[in-house]
């Protein structure tokens, strides 16, 4: 199960740090936000305008697990570095296996495999669910997203033009998508 701790060491460039992948926690709200935050000021990958406060960033956890879906935190040498997590695809109860992915990282450790790690975390908990297809939104154009995304396997399913207003611009955005292998069907 992913809700224990699980250390891993990642060989750096002068010491060795510690990585270690866990559920997320309430009191992790502050340092989710501030992570999201970030993109939401500074890039087009989030289309919100606005920062999220912590009290709503609690919220959306709470929603996410409450839907027994995997919201999971990275944390590196005792410092969260980032998350991803699952959240329903739609509302209809059709669309029960089916979910959308996120992944966010704290800047500061972007491009050091830790978004891999967390994905490859966050399939694992998926597949434990019996969750039959993954999909993840990228704001276009998002190059890195697009490699970490096709690197688990995903491929792109849809392109939807100029669907969002940011910056002064208008932005696309791709939808990939994946069928998980049906380990134990549907857990639902």
């Amino acid at each position: 199960m992913l809700d224990s701790r699980h250390r891993v060491p990642v060989r750096g460039a002068i010491n060795l740090e510690f990585v270690v992948i866990r559920s997320i926690h309430r009191g992790d709200a502050a340092a989710i936000a501030r992570i999201y935050n970030h993109y939401v000021v500074n890039t087009t990958v989030s289309f919100e305008e606005q920062p999220v406060s912590v009290e709503e960033m609690r919220d959306r956890i709470t929603e996410v697990t409450s839907a027994d879906l995997p919201w999971l935190v990275i944390e590196q040498d005792g410092q969260l570095a980032g998350y991803a997590y699952a959240s329903k695809w739609k509302g209809r109860c059709a669309y029960r296996f089916s979910v959308e992915v996120s992944v966010y990282l704290d800047p500061a450790v972007a491009q050091r495999g830790l978004g891999s790690r967390l994905y490859q975390a966050l399939f694992a908990a998926l597949r434990e669910r019996g969750v039959h297809v993954a999909m993840g939104g990228i704001a276009q154009p998002n190059p890195a997203s697009v490699a970490l995304h096709e690197k688990f396997g995903m491929q792109k399913v849809a392109h939807f033009k100029e669907v969002g207003f940011k910056f002064n611009q208008w932005l696309d955005v791709g939808y990939w998508q994946i069928v998980l292998p049906d380990q134990t069907g549907p857990a639902h």
